[in-house]
């Protein structure tokens, strides 16, 4: 992991992208962007990723299908799902699959900021 981690953020929603990019600014941290899990995959950002933000509901791969392919690649990075449809059973699927947080849009940030630091203290 860099000096400053890199905080990676996949969502369709442009609003959102942004507002969670702001919020992890804040904190100092590095960012990027993008608006689907295919567009990460290809980026070549992977494996600079100290912590991934995902919505769980996006066209084309899911946030579930990207941990998914991540895991089988042997990625260990730590995932924080963001969603609108707080699902019971997608978040027991998800948590049990290693992610570190599972919040309902809109979420707090207080409780988000929570997850990165647990996402990146996981990480080293």
């Amino acid at each position: 992991m860099s000096q400053y981690p890199l905080v990676t953020i996949v969502d369709d929603d442009d609003a959102v992208r942004t507002a969670i990019e702001s919020l992890v600014r804040s904190l100092g941290l590095r960012t990027s962007t993008f608006a689907s899990a295919d567009a990460f995959l290809d980026s070549g950002r992977v494996k600079d990723t100290d912590c991934l933000i995902t919505d769980v509901q996006m066209p084309g791969m899911s946030g579930i299908e990207l941990q998914s392919r991540l895991r089988g690649q042997g990625s260990t990075v730590p995932v924080i799902f963001v969603t609108a449809f707080p699902e019971e059973r997608i978040r027991r699927q998800v948590m049990e699959a290693g992610a570190i947080g599972f919040l309902s849009k809109p979420f707090d940030g207080g409780t988000m900021i929570a997850c990165i630091d647990q996402a990146l203290s996981a990480a080293n």
